[in-house]
């Protein structure tokens, strides 16, 4: 088997940084996971608690929905899980990275809209219509800032600063001569001269 010359900063073969990236991905996918999950969890549970039936038909029409963007979350989260085990071995982990990282950003999209139908719903059933829609409304607006344009912005900054993702330069060892001050209050001590014409 011939060795592949190393084609990044971090002097990986084009496999180890696929291997690199497909571990970090999944990183991130456990972390969004977990929110799916209690997402999830709590819109089954609803359907089974006894205020469920009082729902009107915008109500359950928007429960549906979200749950059924929870499902499709968690189905494209769990996907690159499958994808790895489908073509396992066969040589294609940078074509799995590139699928899996699309699938994520899939993903991330349809929880936004999955969040923001649960938060509607909820404040919608214990206060008002208005109050649902804005709070859906703020929610669509706090994760689109979060998780779009957070990263864009530092993106251009990282861009603007010229970094390459290298490290940075270690700092310039300062003399021990200049760190080490004498404690205040205290006399230097006396010539040996002076000492001796006492």
């Amino acid at each position: 088997m011939a060795e592949h010359p190393p084609c990044t900063a971090r002097g990986e073969t084009p496999l180890q940084r696929a291997d690199r990236n497909f571990v970090e991905l999944l990183q991130e996918l456990r972390v969004t996971q977990t929110g799916v999950q209690i997402l999830f969890a709590f819109l089954l549970s609803l359907a089974f608690t006894s205020r469920f039936t009082s729902l009107d038909t915008v109500q359950r029409a928007t429960y549906v929905t979200t749950l059924l963007l929870a499902v499709l979350a968690a189905a494209l989260f769990t996907a690159p899980a499958a994808l790895h085990r489908s073509l396992f071995q066969q040589g294609a982990k940078p074509l799995i990275v590139q699928v899996s990282s699309r699938l994520a950003t899939c993903g991330l999209v349809v929880l936004v809209f999955a969040f923001s139908g649960a938060v509607m719903l909820v404040v919608d059933v214990t206060t008002h219509r208005a109050g649902g829609i804005a709070a859906g409304a703020g929610t669509f607006l706090v994760c689109v800032g979060l998780w779009g344009l957070l990263p864009r912005m530092v993106g251009r900054a990282v861009a603007g600063d010229g970094r390459t993702g290298t490290a940075p330069p270690a700092p310039r060892a300062e003399p021990l001569r200049d760190t080490v001050r004498r404690p205040s209050g205290l006399r230097p001590p006396a010539p040996r001269g002076a000492a001796r014409g006492r």
